[in-house]
């Protein structure tokens, strides 16, 4: 693993202090740590602590590590009075996804904090009394004394609160019209973005900015390049993050998946004196490839000087050399063999050849994620004669759109010419509860269990046509999902012991999963956290030390040339197979800003890492899928 260098040249681009933690958890405990040395230091002299709060995914783990110390070390919030940044307009308190019952179910019901000092923005208030009631949540601020510490989460627009890009710095609490991508990003949480607010309250820019200290939070890759942007770019109203840079006590705290796009962790070379790992050497010249449009073989010592990079010459050897070295690495990372090429010289091949035929685990966190990832990859494993098992962690079903549900639902009824009394009595009470539910309910159990028959029927229709069938096709169903819901997951020993009997089962030769670098709230990295949890349980029996795990990289964090280990070409015939095997998912066939359906958004993806192989100079593919070889120290 690279270091990350952290003196003030690395930081010289960063134009807000960040600080960077190997994960979530450890940063939130720090700034745990912290709020409660203010809490306690202001109570030593009678004082309050005015908190402001976010809500979403990124500040769960801070306010689990909050609860922690209430409960363990006696941390007190009776002198502590909170304001919440925001809520969705149109929601009531007792609505499931309101962030009054967010904040109450992951802080509030848990600590010793007075009802009385909670403040989150009511969505109820009308338009027409809207001004009056954000002028007075303001007057609640100024006469609580102002907010001594402001928690902020990023949202992939940039967006602070519901700040979306346009917001002013002089813009105070009011009703926003929420950008799309946010409304998008919020799908899941509601079943369907049709569901989702259109409007919010908010505090404003101008509001945030008066808080005496203020801390932003992002977890996982998919912030990477907007924490970039928000703290390295000149601050603009485009990404209403950066204006936080006028502020003079704001901090940015993330972990290594979010800070991967920051100038010293992605090139540091440009920021000081950088300590070349093959790794790095290999990000440097694919970068400057890139950067000037010049194949990688058509690098001269010209270009290595005059873009900060002659130290790479001095300690690698002239650009001739070094180029032909890093296109030999990019050329041995492709390979249409991902199972390994039986027989045949494996010295310059990603795979192993040997054992073969070996006994392939693809694991996928949701139904679809494995065949938008890497469907050409996983039709040519089967074809190479390769045992393939598709292992789902979780039934999916909080994905399903009612309208989905409500059209299978019509389909049972059509269907329902058999005399059975169970099969009519579980279609006449699905039928029952889809038309008395309300548009924002939360999902009973019978609704959950046909939304699971709909994206297993969905998943062995996909599979099947990527030539995998029963009962190789597996679905774990772990509790955690099930007794759970999106942003809320709590996994525990039992679904880690389902993933070990797993592993036992299949010991494979090769996994192929994902969720390395999500936000630790995703179904993506609890699956993951799981997976490496059984794998350590396991370590020390005789198959691991024949397993390779490669990780596959969703559209939503795609991959660069200069961080993949191996690459599978699909031809124009390969890539349509793929497309067709996903259309199967039609549940999931939501449109998405900019980048429309997510197996628009996948081919885009494999379109897009064949035309930078390309780009390198080396040779010209319809698409790509990419993975990652991983073990226990991969950085995030």
């Amino acid at each position: 693993m690279d270091t990350i260098p952290n003196t003030r040249e690395a930081r010289q681009r960063e134009r807000l202090q960040t600080e960077i933690f190997p994960d979530a958890s450890a940063a939130a405990r720090l700034l745990a740590s912290e709020i409660a040395d203010l809490i306690n230091e202001r109570a030593s002299h009678n004082l309050s602590t005015v908190l402001g709060l976010a809500t979403g995914s990124t500040p769960v783990c801070l306010y689990r590590e909050l609860i922690r110390l209430h409960q363990e070390e006696a941390l007190s919030f009776r002198t502590v009075t909170t304001f919440n940044l925001d809520e969705y307009h149109g929601l009531s308190r007792e609505h499931p996804q309101s962030y009054w019952q967010f904040m109450h179910e992951h802080f509030f019901n848990h600590v010793d904090i007075a009802p009385a000092n909670i403040h989150v923005p009511d969505g109820m208030v009308a338009r027409q009394n809207a001004f009056e009631w954000c002028a007075a949540y303001e007057q609640k601020i100024h006469d609580a004394g102002g907010i001594d510490l402001q928690i902020l989460g990023i949202g992939r627009t940039g967006h602070v609160g519901f700040n979306e890009p346009g917001s002013t710095r002089d813009t105070r609490t009011r009703i926003v019209t929420l950008d799309s991508l946010t409304r998008s990003d919020a799908a899941r949480d509601f079943l369907g973005e049709n569901n989702v607010p259109r409007h919010a309250i908010t505090m404003g820019m101008g509001t945030i900015l008066e808080a005496r200290r203020i801390v932003l939070l992002a977890w996982g890759a998919a912030k990477a390049t907007i924490v970039a942007q928000g703290v390295e770019a000149v601050a603009t109203e485009a990404i209403p993050a950066s204006l936080l840079q006028g502020h003079v006590n704001t901090r940015v705290l993330v972990d290594t998946a979010a800070a991967q796009s920051l100038t010293r962790v992605s090139r540091p070379w440009l920021v000081g004196s950088a300590q070349w790992t093959p790794r790095l050497v290999r990000r440097a010249v694919t970068w400057l490839s890139r950067h000037l449009g010049k194949p990688v073989l058509k690098l001269i010592d010209e270009h290595y000087n005059e873009h900060g990079m002659a130290d790479l010459l001095t300690s690698e050897g002239a650009a001739y050399g070094l180029n032909i070295r890093i296109f030999n690495q990019l050329q041995h990372t492709i390979t249409g063999w991902p199972g390994g090429k039986f027989n045949a010289d494996d010295t310059h091949r990603p795979e192993r050849a040997a054992p073969y035929p070996k006994r392939v685990l693809i694991l996928t966190p949701e139904p679809s994620d494995d065949v938008l990832a890497m469907g050409g990859t996983l039709r040519r494993l089967v074809v190479q004669g390769h045992h393939v098992v598709v292992a789902h962690f979780t039934s999916g079903n909080l994905s399903v759109p009612d309208d989905e549900a409500a059209m299978a639902a019509d389909l049972l009824r059509e269907l329902n010419q058999v005399n059975n009394a169970t099969t009519a009595s579980f279609i006449q009470d699905i039928s029952i509860q889809l038309e008395q539910k309300k548009k924002h309910d939360p999902d009973s159990p019978l609704i959950r269990k046909l939304k699971t028959l709909i994206r297993r029927s969905e998943t062995r229709a996909s599979l099947r046509d990527c030539g995998i069938k029963f009962p190789d096709i597996l679905f774990l169903d772990l509790p955690f999902y099930e007794n759970g819901r999106y942003r809320q997951f709590k996994p525990d020993s039992t679904d880690a012991g389902a993933i070990v009997a797993l592993l036992r089962r299949c010991q494979p030769h090769q996994i192929f999963t994902t969720g390395h670098g999500d936000d630790p709230s995703t179904v993506a990295a609890n699956c993951f956290s799981l997976l490496r949890h059984a794998l350590r349980q396991t370590q020390s029996e005789n198959w691991q030390a024949d397993c390779r795990i490669w990780l596959y990289r969703r559209s939503d964090m795609p991959a660069i040339p200069a961080e993949v280990d191996m690459v599978m070409p699909l031809s124009p015939v390969e890539l349509r197979q793929k497309i067709q095997a996903a259309f199967h998912h039609k549940s999931q066939r939501s449109q998405h800003p900019g980048g429309g359906e997510a197996w628009q958004q996948a081919e885009t993806y494999n379109r897009t890492l064949a035309q930078a192989y390309d780009q390198l100079g080396l040779a010209d593919y319809e698409a790509l899928e990419a993975f990652q070889l991983w073990h226990d120290n991969t950085p995030a």
